[in-house]
């Protein structure tokens, strides 16, 4: 297992350094000028702005570009904002903790709506029950977040009154920020646990249970859950990361400091610095969840674990 996780981590930095390379290519090829934005044409003229465009390098060539950034990186440099004028990850990790709650909120509500919501579409097969579950997830999956933000917005803070519309000084300000996502992620968990389920139950080990006398509610739970639930966890973990960009929307509709809202910002006024470390820093952790999943699969199924042991033992 020691072996497998070191191979994992040493393959994510061929991953990472093929990322910072298409962001920079990107974020080169793609129209605006950063320091126009920055400085603006009414307060300098364009031999100063050109000075400016030197001193930040946007003039060099673009290998030469990439290899100065990975050189900063591993010097711990992670480039100074040009908004901001602050170092780019002193500002991350104070956005970061935002984010990360909002996405655990989301996911905590999806996996506690989502699998059970699953097991009784499974058990209720082809009733009015599953038929309504079916429709309930397509609706959610297909939905915009944006438009269920703003119809939240519109129900609970603007005609009930109920809760703030923005900011998270309280612990309402979380409440609809977290349901904006996680209706969404609910009926993706939803709808992967229903077909696993439905293809679990009908297998012969769930008939022996059932043949053996258990109740209904041991088999369902103790027996078929347990195995159904392994594919669910991969969904998740891919969930997790797609919470960690899909939190932008949230973040600006609710007006959370929170990394989605600051990449934004640092795309609309071209900040590059801050584009390379937000895109980089969060691929990071997308690539440490996902090798968390597989981990959890190990524990979880022990026809892994021992998948591993006999590797080991020919080793």
């Amino acid at each position: 297992m020691l072996r497998y996780i070191v191979r994992r981590l040493l393959m994510m930095i061929p991953t990472l350094l093929g990322i910072t390379l298409l962001v920079l290519l990107f974020i080169t090829i793609t129209p605006g000028d950063p320091v126009r934005l920055m400085m603006g044409e009414q307060f300098y003229s364009e031999e100063e702005m050109e000075v400016v465009r030197v001193e930040l390098g946007l003039r060099d060539p673009l290998p030469l570009r990439y290899v100065k950034y990975l050189g900063n990186i591993f010097k711990g440099d992670f480039g100074t904002s040009y908004r901001t004028k602050r170092p780019v990850m002193d500002e991350i990790l104070q956005r970061y903790p935002y984010s990360l709650m909002l996405v655990f909120i989301s996911m905590g509500i999806a996996i506690c709506i989502g699998i059970p919501i699953g097991i009784y579409a499974a058990t209720h097969q082809y009733s009015w029950k599953d038929n309504a579950a079916i429709f309930g997830s397509l609706f959610f999956v297909s939905m915009p977040n944006f438009w269920f933000a703003l119809m939240l917005v519109q129900l609970l803070c603007v005609n009930a009154g109920l809760l703030p519309p923005s900011g998270v000084v309280k612990w309402t300000g979380w409440i609809l920020p977290s349901l904006t996502g996680a209706f969404g992620y609910a009926a993706t968990i939803a709808r992967q646990t229903r077909s696993n389920m439905l293809e679990v139950i009908r297998q012969d080990y769930i008939t022996t249970a059932r043949a053996k006398g258990q109740s209904e509610r041991k088999v369902r739970y103790r027996h078929a859950l347990k195995n159904a639930v392994i594919p669910v966890i991969q969904i998740v973990g891919g969930i997790f990361g797609i919470a960690m960009g899909g939190s932008m929307i949230s973040e600006v509709i609710f007006s959370i400091p929170g990394l989605g809202s600051y990449t934004l910002a640092a795309l609309q006024g071209r900040d590059y610095p801050v584009i390379q470390t937000s895109v980089l820093f969060m691929s990071t952790l997308f690539a440490i969840v996902l090798l968390l999943i597989d981990l959890v699969f190990a524990l979880i199924d022990p026809r892994i674990r021992a998948q591993y042991s006999r590797k080991k033992a020919k080793a």
